[in-house]
């Protein structure tokens, strides 16, 4: 009996994907109309929407450094009709916050990572350091009379400081601002010394000579920006990786789970997807489910581990 049931089950999940998707699929995205995350989603949404004959409307929920849009999705039904555009926030929220309203990881369905990107260290064209290896000496001889900025409490670059001051042993006072663009401007204005930056918003500055670009928080290199060395060339294992992908809520029968996965990989092996991601700084990934759920796990504990030992807080 039970085997008939296993099968009755599996059946039907294989008919539903078959019939999957016959109406309009939410991808909601955590972020305002205009930026980086938004312009993802309606990229992949517009391509995704092709492919299955069907609208992918993008629903921004710009509050609470994500949580809403986690909580909308986390509660929806596991149907493969409400996605989550989510990005590294998704698990730094769980590592600062204790009290999220759902678990980052067992409340969710991974489907692919989309990509995945490192932030610039950039500092005033004006500062002494020129290169990486000359930063990690001037931070150490400065050490406790540096400030350096971020985009925000909580955010990547705030927890790349921190994860540079734990490794190299220095101190240095954090300044968050409401986003990336204001903390460049008082950059680039000489109000602070330092910034794990976002590449799309720090590269322009960089190029047009305001702002120094220091090191990427890659592993290695990136082809983007071969000049620039990865912070683990002078600070050996130092790894910040901001990243996208596709979740939707836990429980999604597996052949919905395998129809998305394989249609979302075929998104990002389009040319002009591609080559939009490429010009960002980013790279498309387009992993397995498992991957992609065992990576989220991995970086979840990273950042607990660091706020454990660093202290920082939301608040």
């Amino acid at each position: 009996m039970r085997f008939l049931i296993l099968a009755f089950a599996v059946l039907a999940g294989v008919a539903q994907a078959q019939d999957y998707p016959n109406k309009p699929i939410r991808l909601i995205t955590p972020a305002a109309q205009g930026g980086t995350t938004d312009f993802l989603a309606r990229l992949v949404g517009a391509k995704l929407g092709e492919i299955f004959k069907q609208q992918v409307v993008v629903d921004n929920r710009a509050s609470a450094s994500g949580v809403i849009a986690g909580d909308i999705t986390a509660k929806s039904p596991p149907d493969g009709y409400t996605l989550l555009l989510a990005y590294h926030q998704h698990t730094i929220n769980a590592a600062l916050n204790p009290n999220l309203p759902y678990h980052p990881v067992n409340d969710f369905t991974p489907i692919t990572q989309l990509t995945r990107a490192g932030l610039l260290l950039i500092i005033n064209s004006a500062s002494p350091p020129k290169n990486l290896k000359e930063f990690v000496e001037w931070t150490k001889a400065k050490s406790g009379e540096l400030n350096y900025g971020s985009a925000g409490i909580g955010s990547g670059g705030h927890l790349a400081g921190e994860l540079y001051k734990h490794m190299v042993g220095v101190k240095a006072e954090h300044i968050p601002y409401k986003g990336t663009g204001p903390a460049i401007v008082d950059l680039i204005g000489g109000r602070y010394d330092f910034n794990f930056a976002g590449l799309a918003g720090a590269v322009p500055q960089m190029r047009s000579g305001k702002l120094r670009g220091i090191a990427v928080t890659t592993p290695q290199r990136i082809p983007s920006l071969p000049d620039i060395p990865a912070m683990a060339e002078a600070v050996p294992g130092y790894e910040v990786v901001g990243w996208y992908g596709v979740i939707g809520p836990a429980g999604m029968p597996q052949p919905i789970v395998t129809k998305l996965h394989d249609e979302l990989v075929r998104v990002l092996a389009m040319p002009d997807v591609r080559e939009r991601i490429l010009h960002d700084g980013s790279e498309p990934v387009g992993n397995e489910p498992q991957v992609f759920r065992d990576f989220m796990t991995a970086d979840l504990n990273k950042w607990a581990k660091l706020v454990q030992e660093s202290g920082a807080k939301l608040d």
